[in-house]
């Protein structure tokens, strides 16, 4: 039940509330079962390696993807945004509004605050946006060495940007320009990948 459970956070990209980490679970997580004292057959377990393990598995999998569904509507097409992939990295839709004040013009930001949905939902934005995530998370954990960090978030980056400007073939040039906000914090390399593609969205190169 608590692999089908952590499962189903995983497929949606939950975030914890408590760290930079995707949630396993929560608090209040509880469960309650019933079952017979007497029967015709005995278990002496339920993991995975039993078919009845893998029944309540998937039961469990099924069940709390359909509750986040209905109780927080985290259904995967929500759950494919940029600010949902890299809200553990301190990205909200309104602080990267505030942010990006520094970073574009004035009729670029109004612009992108009237369209940030379509903009942040864009099925290739946010690809590169959990691709981002993933290096990440990869390099807190010590899965990638630290010093590949900068080079590997500043080619996310730059392909966040590219998609986000639909222009592709730019990546290198978007590639280089966002090293130096590699060098930074994770948080002021995404506001600088996602203003950098907005801009060049709208200009011919």
């Amino acid at each position: 039940m608590t692999e089908g459970k952590s499962a189903a956070l995983q497929r949606l990209a939950v975030p914890s509330r408590q760290s930079s980490d995707l949630a396993t679970g929560t608090g209040t997580d509880q469960y309650c079962v019933a079952a017979p004292l007497d029967g015709a057959a005995t278990f002496t377990s339920t993991s995975s390696h039993v078919k009845l393990g893998e029944l309540i598995g998937r039961a469990t999998r099924t069940a709390t993807q359909e509750a986040l569904r209905w109780q927080n509507g985290l259904e995967p097409s929500y759950t494919r945004g940029a600010v949902h992939a890299l809200g553990r990295y301190g990205i909200t839709e309104a602080s990267l509004v505030d942010d990006m004040r520094a970073l574009l013009g004035e009729a670029d930001l109004e612009l992108f605050q009237k369209n940030s949905k379509a903009a942040l939902y864009e099925p290739l934005v946010g690809a590169a946006a959990h691709a981002l995530a993933t290096v990440l998370d990869r390099v807190r954990h010590g899965s990638l060495p630290a010093a590949v960090e900068r080079d590997a978030c500043a080619q996310h980056a730059a392909l966040l940007a590219a998609n986000l400007a639909a222009q592709p073939e730019r990546w290198p040039e978007f590639r280089s320009r966002l090293l130096e906000s590699a060098a930074a914090d994770p948080r002021a390399l995404i506001v600088a990948a996602i203003a950098l593609g907005w801009s060049e969205k709208w200009r011919s190169t």
